[in-house]
């Protein structure tokens, strides 16, 4: 069962960051002209987090209940994944000199199996009792 979810983490991933991309840019066409970046960063990044909370909650993880409390602590994964992902970015480039492609791939690789790892154990953890 534990392959079967790591397998449906990737899959449901791979359509989460598809889905994120595209919000992210639908969401700058349509309001970039009237609104701030920073702002249009924000509702995109809020309402990628949220169909990603949905999916994994529903498709990966399925947990039953909790939906506030695991809603919450999803935006802590995802926190701390992105600060990862920026000091991994500024090391990679600024340090390492490596381009932001060969970067930004092996961050995605990190970022995976870290995301997976935090929303296993924290976000979507299963209760003793169930």
């Amino acid at each position: 069962m534990h392959n079967r979810e790591k397998i449906r983490y990737l899959i449901v991933g791979a359509a989460n960051t598809l889905t994120g991309y595209f919000v992210g840019v639908g969401f700058y066409e349509a309001l970039s002209s009237s609104t701030n970046i920073l702002l249009v960063g924000l509702i995109s990044n809020v309402f990628s987090i949220t169909v990603s909370f949905l999916t994994y909650k529903i498709f990966v993880f399925k947990t039953k209940g909790m939906w506030l409390s695991e809603y919450f602590k999803s935006y802590i994964v995802y926190g701390g994944v992105s600060i990862i992902s920026i000091l991994l970015l500024w090391v990679f480039m600024d340090k390492l000199k490596i381009s932001i492609w060969i970067s930004q791939a092996l961050i995605i690789g990190m970022t995976v199996f870290i995301s997976y790892v935090g929303h296993s154990r924290f976000t979507f953890k299963r209760r003793s009792t169930q």
